[in-house]
């Protein structure tokens, strides 16, 4: 770990709950180690190995600048946490640079928009995100993915039947249960042709928390009048150790969210040498390469999803693989952990060099 005096990046964490800003921060910060002396600004959820700050630590680690002169990096992901930028700087006279990442597709409120307007530096994870901002972000720095943890199958028939569930082979949705995912697209889409086809299973992972259960119980129904209650899998909340396997035990992962900040989803499961069937939620358009990787759909389209499916479903077996290689490739070329945090680092390393 660095000294106190030696840390040149603090990294917000004021959220109790693991989310996704949780993971996505956790994750990049053991590669970002690499190339900044760092530590995070809150316990919850770090590795032991992690230097941790409480705010007061903060307020005397940063009353003077680095032993060169330069400040200090403040990256924030969450309103809160810009909040405890601007109380640093203004009110403890913290010799800091203050960097907020944009990820939502919305407009901003006024009071997120004064806060940006506070920081030194704005960064966006992806171009769709970016065009929602009042002015241009200074960067573009989308979401990297971790291969190590994520990566094809060396036997994607072997895996699926290691899960032993039913069917031939399994077509995945990621993530907490509620209708901002898009399951219900997916459960209307696919009824009718797994009427046709028997040999696929659809698989849900993810939480459903009690107040999303009713949404959750009304697919199953529809599963269930069609006929077909044995063709649904309710996985629920897994240990996240078993994600990575569940990823690449797939043949199609679908992604259809309604809305996105980024969303991991897709390219986690590209990693992972899967198909994937995504919507324009978040970065997917960009990320996905329709007819490449898999397929675009709009989001919340029913029939495009369904045309979306029999598409993907019909380059069983060979074709369908080369497209999960195809996405694996993608990633590997263009969304890796290591050229998120590589990317980070500079752009921190750069406002430093402006802001002395």
């Amino acid at each position: 770990m660095p000294a106190q005096q030696d840390i040149e990046l603090i990294l917000g964490n004021s959220n109790k709950r693991f989310s996704g800003v949780t993971s996505t921060m956790l994750q990049v910060l053991g590669h970002q180690k690499a190339h900044m002396n760092l530590a995070v600004m809150g316990e919850h959820h770090l590795p032991k190995e992690t230097t941790c700050l409480s705010f007061m630590d903060a307020v005397r680690l940063c009353k003077k600048p680095l032993s060169d002169g330069r400040k200090r990096i403040f990256h924030a992901r969450r309103n809160d946490e810009m909040i405890q930028a601007i109380l640093l700087k203004k009110v403890f006279g913290a010799q800091i640079c203050r960097v907020f990442t944009s990820t939502a597709q919305r407009h901003h409120s006024n009071f997120t928009k004064w806060l940006m307007s506070q920081m030194d530096g704005i960064i966006t994870t992806c171009e769709a995100a970016g065009s929602y901002l009042e002015a241009p972000a200074d960067a573009v720095i989308p979401h990297g993915i971790d291969l190590k943890t994520y990566y094809p199958s060396a036997d994607k028939t072997a895996d699926w039947k290691a899960l032993d569930l039913a069917g031939q082979y399994g077509i995945g949705i990621f993530g907490r249960v509620r209708h901002q995912k898009g399951l219900d697209i997916l459960i209307d889409a696919i009824i009718p042709l797994l009427k046709e086809n028997p040999e696929p299973t659809v698989v849900i992972v993810g939480e459903t928390t009690p107040n999303h259960q009713s949404f959750l119980d009304e697919q199953l129904v529809k599963m269930t009048n069609a006929g077909l209650s044995n063709r649904i899998v309710v996985l629920g909340k897994r240990p996240f150790s078993e994600i990575p396997t569940l990823f690449r035990s797939m043949s199609v992962v679908a992604a259809l969210s309604r809305n996105e900040g980024y969303g991991l989803t897709a390219p986690e499961a590209m990693a992972s040498g899967t198909a994937v069937i995504a919507s324009e939620a978040g970065a997917w358009k960009e990320v996905v390469r329709d007819g490449i990787d898999g397929c675009v759909v709009p989001c919340g389209d029913v029939a495009a999803t369904k045309q979306a499916l029999t598409k993907i479903l019909a380059k069983l077996p060979t074709e369908l693989l080369e497209m999960g290689m195809n996405g694996h490739q993608r990633i590997q070329d263009c969304y890796t952990i290591e050229q998120e945090a590589e990317s980070l680092c500079d752009f921190f390393k750069n406002l430093q060099s402006k802001k002395n």
